[in-house]
């Protein structure tokens, strides 16, 4: 991706690539090449300015009109300053065979510099707004911004928007490589007027999936009633808990499929039931967590948050988690009556590369 500042005049941004792959590596990277029109050569020199550029991960929570109040509606999570022109003394990371095409692009105006991304930062996630809200979403982003000033970071100097060039760029995170079994959970329920129970097993058989593929969630049930299960509902629920300002826990149903098999009293039934949540299915659902923006073709619904050892909660911003509910609905006497197995933890991944 390539992003220039408004004036034609100033620099240009290639985005090599931005990911994060903590269970095999211990850092990920932003390989990157700014490109400098000549012009500014002499005037960064005459007015002893420095060309710099900053990657910040922040999260944004509330509305913007709000910070006019004295109400602050985003936290820098982390940031970090490097300067690339003029050039400065030390060592420098090898160029990655995406910055050596770049640069073979930008030619002798192309700076290339790479960005340490700690692992225990945050994915990228966004809050889907509702169709009439203004303003930037509820979220974790992070933003790549080259800009032209005299200090890398100083609230007095003013910097004007020809001067800057930002581009958001999203952290990803793979799925480990080795993947435990799945959860299980099972319930055992007597109904009034009857002395024997319903058992509901319930079951998949891993814990990781990515994005597009199917559940394969297995039932069980042992029916000793003399009640009959009309049908067989299978829910798929993801949880957002904001933790950075506030304790505030949003629930939606990003899937919600019934099965009409039947299940006779005395009787016992066994049957596989293959889902698969979409973020197609749930694109007018407010407050629902993704991966990216909507309009961005490749965004998905946000993958669960992995809490690794060492790592701060609340720095995360936003956990996502979700959990697969299995109900049967049982007739009695006429009326029907309900009953759910435990909630099942799944959790699932997102994948956009391969791993090498």
């Amino acid at each position: 991706r390539t992003k220039a500042s408004p004036s034609p005049k100033h620099f240009s941004k290639s985005l090599g690539n931005c990911y994060n792959n903590g269970h095999s590596i211990n850092y990920a990277a932003t390989n990157t090449v700014s490109v400098l029109d000549p012009d500014f050569f002499i005037l960064t020199f005459l007015f002893s300015l420095t060309v710099w550029v900053q990657l910040l991960c922040a999260f944004r929570y509330g509305r913007e009109d709000l910070d006019v109040i004295g109400l602050s509606f985003r936290k820098d999570i982390w940031i970090q300053h490097i300067q690339i022109y003029p050039p400065t003394a030390g060592n420098k990371p090898a160029n990655t065979p995406m910055q050596d095409a770049l640069m073979r692009k930008a030619g002798d105006e192309g700076h290339p510099f790479t960005f340490i991304i700690p692992t225990n930062l945050p994915c990228s996630v966004t809050l889907q707004p509702a169709p009439d809200d203004t303003g930037k979403p509820c979220g974790v982003d992070f933003e790549l911004k080259a800009y032209i000033a005299k200090e890398a970071d100083n609230p007095e100097e003013k910097i004007t928007k020809k001067d800057t060039c930002r581009l958001v760029i999203r952290k990803i995170q793979f799925a480990p490589d080795k993947l435990e079994s799945g959860p299980k959970a099972n319930i055992l329920k007597q109904f009034i007027m009857t002395d024997r129970p319903i058992q509901l097993d319930t079951s998949i058989e891993k814990e990781v999936y990515y994005h597009g593929d199917p559940i394969p969630v297995k039932v069980k049930i042992n029916n000793e009633t003399n009640k009959v299960v009309k049908k067989i509902r299978i829910s798929i629920d993801q949880t957002t808990d904001v933790v950075l300002y506030s304790a505030d826990k949003y629930s939606k149903v990003v899937l919600s499929e019934e099965f009409g098999d039947q299940v006779n009293a005395n009787s016992t039934f066994e049957k596989e039931y293959k889902v698969t949540p979409l973020l197609a299915n749930n694109k007018e659902k407010r407050g629902l967590a993704l991966d990216g923006r909507l309009k961005d073709e490749d965004t998905n619904l946000a993958s669960s948050t992995i809490l690794r050892p060492g790592m701060d909660k609340e720095v995360q911003g936003i956990l996502v988690s979700y959990k697969i509910k299995v109900t049967l609905v049982v007739s009695s006497s006429g009326l029907l009556g309900s009953l759910s197995s435990r909630s099942l933890s799944l959790i699932f991944f997102c994948i956009i590369s391969v791993v090498q």
